[in-house]
């Protein structure tokens, strides 16, 4: 799903191409997109662009008469940006907004329906979208101290909880631990001031290293490639890989369609955390550290060669 990085691009090149431009047809091509009736989308037609913003991990596009357009992408849907009056692209197209200045064209890879467009009218009803986490680049230490601490929950957990940050999903808090060499499964309560201080100061610096990097490789051009899985990621993505930090391969957690990479020595010292489906199977066997995993794998390779294989 696209996190804040990417969201944030989106905004600053759709503000740079519609800002004051009037929307003058949308067409839609699938039926699951639109969960919104009173105002309809098309409501929209022939008014002006005020502004491009973003909630969450959400676009919103400001029109005259307080009318709000806004997309969510969810896991797979993704914008273009094409000439005008361009075609809705076949099996995967949503939508397609023609502006005077060219067409947005909104698609989504997959089977899975999520991907979402709603239309409301005035502030308060636009309100809706907006979770209540606050923004990880512009609070200060005592809101996210407090932020964090409403609850009690996993690093991880809290990270990616809409309602207590905005904007951070999978693959940046897997960065961000990284980043503030702490576990993903740690707890929030038992975090100290110097710990808060130094996971606030990682979230910062991993948002907007990435924004500055995704804004410097589009070099102005309209952004195509918004991937959660990007060269240069320390541990995201990377099961296996070496940790660019120590050099020890990256490990995961698997929980249903969710996947948390980590390295064992920069974030837990050295202990492996328990993947739910494996432990399970292994019960007591289950190897506590990287170096009682690289026995079990060796054992296991022994096993397959006495057998023949």
């Amino acid at each position: 799903m696209p996190e804040l990085p990417d969201v944030s691009l989106y905004v600053e090149a759709l503000q740079e191409r519609v800002a004051g431009k009037a929307l003058e047809r949308v067409r839609l091509a699938s039926p699951f997109l639109v969960r919104s009736v009173n105002p309809p989308v098309r409501g929209c037609e022939r008014k002006r662009v005020t502004g491009v913003r973003r909630i969450g991990k959400q676009i919103v596009f400001a029109f005259e008469d307080e009318l709000f357009l806004v997309i969510h992408l969810m896991i797979a849907g993704r914008l273009h940006w094409k000439p005008k009056d361009a075609k809705v692209a076949g099996k995967i197209g949503l939508a397609a907004f023609d502006f005077e200045s060219g067409t947005l064209v909104f698609t989504e890879a997959g089977t899975k329906k999520r991907a979402s467009l709603h239309c409301v009218h005035g502030e308060s009803s636009l309100a809706q979208f907006n979770r209540g986490g606050i923004e990880p680049l512009t609070c200060n230490q005592a809101a996210f101290r407090a932020a964090l601490t409403r609850e009690d929950h996993t690093l991880k957990r809290a990270l990616t909880d809409p309602t207590i940050l905005s904007g951070i999903g999978n693959s940046y808090s897997d960065e961000i631990l990284h980043r503030a060499r702490m576990s993903p499964t740690k707890r929030t309560p038992h975090l100290s001031t110097a710990e808060f201080a130094q996971l606030r100061a990682a979230c910062r610096d991993i948002l907007t290293e990435w924004t500055d990097r995704l804004r410097k490789e589009a070099a102005g051009a309209f952004p195509e490639k918004v991937t959660a899985f990007r060269d240069g990621m320390a541990v995201h993505g990377r099961y296996g890989k070496p940790c660019p930090d120590c050099g020890a391969p990256v490990k995961r957690i698997v929980h249903g369609e969710h996947e948390t990479n980590y390295c064992a020595p920069c974030q837990t010292s050295g202990k492996l955390l328990a993947d739910r489906a494996l432990s399970r199977l292994l019960g007591r066997d289950w190897p506590r550290s990287l170096e009682a995993m690289e026995a079990h794998q060796e054992a296991a390779k022994r096993i397959l060669h006495s057998n023949g294989h």
